[in-house]
């Protein structure tokens, strides 16, 4: 890459942190053609970037970046690592062409940015880079609510349709968002768990003017499609943060009028994986009921932490069985591996339902022996 492009990078107009990646017909950049070469994440990218502007040019992007951003960075710079010329070169080539991009966009809008890349790259990069660019506004959505504390975000939600509120939640992290719902009515929190895990699409339209109604004012926020925002998978998340009063009153009257919507909840909320978090008391408990067929099925797929964990809390006797069926045991569908973890995975639900077992929730349970 020629140095005078290093040279035009201004801080000022970078885009947003992190990169994504994604090859581009027509650029200069190199492709990564090394199958040794390891695929870097985007806070990874964003670190080299950091690193190969040395301290002082990167001190001026700091500049311009929230502190917990930068917190974030440092962190990912601290365990980088070495990184060889070429992937370098790569990770900077694609960085001065998000430069290029954005600078475009804020000087003369989508269709100004849209020629002047298709000069530089060609058609098919531009469309690539702008893509790119999309992608990093629309994960700007609500992100002056990133500042507020629960009790703030709840004082203005609590008036609210059931719609607004999930809408706005699914854009805030788990944790606080499962804060605001504990303050909500017990109706309202039933209606809010529903709304976020029935959300597929919300149009850009719908997005921008509630947006707008939040912030008193309105950023120039480029969407071209439907944003992907709750979702069952995001409200087991944010379930799991919640107290367990709370979970309790949300499952019961959701049960009472959408059941398959609440156990498709109860199970992304606790997972086989999760085993290795509970106690040894508790994994006692439940594998005494556990058919000793389908603790070897689910093994067959599990790692190696799981299996230790469960292997510790059963008898010599039954370790050693559970051990010799693993070895004669070939050719399992995968298929059957889910359903014996699904099932393991029920009873314990069942046995934490009846109060006979824990399962530990995001650092919010104390255990006292």
């Amino acid at each position: 890459m020629p140095k005078s492009k290093k040279s035009e990078l201004d801080p000022s107009s970078a885009p947003e942190i992190p990169l994504e990646t994604t090859e581009a017909p027509g650029s200069k950049a190199k492709p990564n053609t090394n199958p040794k070469m390891r695929q870097l994440t985007s806070a990874q990218k964003a670190a080299a970037v950091i690193v190969s502007l040395g301290a002082d040019k990167a001190s001026q992007i700091y500049k311009f970046m929230d502190e917990e951003d930068i917190e974030q960075l440092t962190l990912e710079v601290a365990q980088l690592g070495f990184l060889d010329s070429l992937q370098t070169e790569d990770v900077l080539s694609e960085y001065y062409q998000m430069c290029l991009t954005n600078k475009a966009v804020t000087e003369g809008g989508i269709e100004y940015a849209r020629s002047v890349l298709e000069k530089a790259f060609g058609e098919q990069a531009a469309s690539n880079l702008l893509s790119k660019l999309t992608k990093s506004l629309k994960n700007r959505t609500f992100h002056f609510l990133d500042k507020a504390d629960a009790k703030s975000l709840f004082a203005v939600l609590q008036h609210e349709r059931p719609q607004t509120i999930a809408l706005i939640l699914s854009y805030v992290e788990p944790q606080k968002a499962a804060s605001v719902v504990e303050q909500l009515e017990p109706r309202s929190q039933i209606k809010v768990v529903e709304n976020m895990a029935c959300m597929e699409g919300t149009s850009p339209e719908a997005v921008k003017t509630i947006e707008a109604e939040m912030a008193k004012k309105f950023s120039n926020i480029i969407m071209n499609a439907n944003v992907k925002v709750g979702g069952i998978d995001y409200v087991a998340s944010m379930m799991n943060n919640l107290d367990r009063s709370s979970e309790k009153s949300i499952f019961d009257g959701l049960s009472s009028y959408n059941p398959e919507l609440a156990d498709d909840i109860r199970k992304r909320m606790f997972v086989f994986e999760d085993i290795v978090a509970m106690d040894d008391r508790s994994v006692q408990r439940f594998v005494r009921d556990c058919d000793p067929r389908d603790i070897v099925l689910a093994l067959k797929a599990a790692n190696a932490e799981v299996a230790n964990k469960l292997f510790t809390n059963m008898s010599t006797r039954m370790a050693q069985n559970i051990r010799d069926d693993l070895e004669i045991t070939n050719n399992v569908r995968m298929r059957d591996v889910e359903e014996a973890q699904q099932r393991i995975v029920g009873i314990i639900r069942e046995l934490e339902e009846k109060g006979e077992l824990i399962i530990l929730k995001s650092g919010k349970d104390d255990i006292i022996a």
